[in-house]
Parts: structure tokens; C-alpha cells; sequence
């Protein structure tokens, strides 16, 4: 296998990372979306989780494309 081609297909199977940063901020925001409708009073005590949930899943999905970007364009 040539170089580049290992190259193309790292950076391919380290987008995967993204799809599961895609699922797990529907997963969050949907499971409070669903807890917020049956107890809205408690809904703004859990907002903080919500938004650290949100900074922590975003994070892996941004690192992933970062790896991805510098298998293909990194010396």
C-alpha cells in the first residue's frame, strides 16, 4: 500500500469520530429536551450539565477532525 493512499484511509476512519459527536449531542440535547417537558422546574438546574455535556462531545468531534486534517496535510 502507497503512502498516500494510508493516508487518505486514516483520515477517512478518523472522521468517524465526528459521526459519533453528531450522536451523542442529539443523544444530550434530546434526553434534556425530554426531561425538560415532564419537570420544567428542574429543567434549569440541569442547564450547566447540559452545556458541559455539549462542550466535552463537541470537543471530541473537533479533535477528530483535527487528526484527520493533519494525516492529509501534514508533512
Amino acid at each position: 500500500m502507497e503512502a498516500e493512499a494510508a493516508k487518505f484511509i486514516g483520515a477517512g476512519l478518523s472522521t468517524i469520530g465526528i459521526a459519533g459527536a453528531a450522536i451523542g449531542l442529539g443523544s444530550i440535547f434530546g434526553n434534556y429536551l425530554s426531561s425538560a417537558v415532564r419537570n420544567p422546574s428542574a429543567a434549569d438546574g440541569q442547564f450547566g450539565r447540559l452545556i458541559l455535556g455539549f462542550a466535552v462531545t463537541e470537543a471530541l468531534g473537533i479533535f477528530s477532525l483535527l487528526i484527520a486534517l493533519l494525516l492529509l496535510f501534514a508533512v
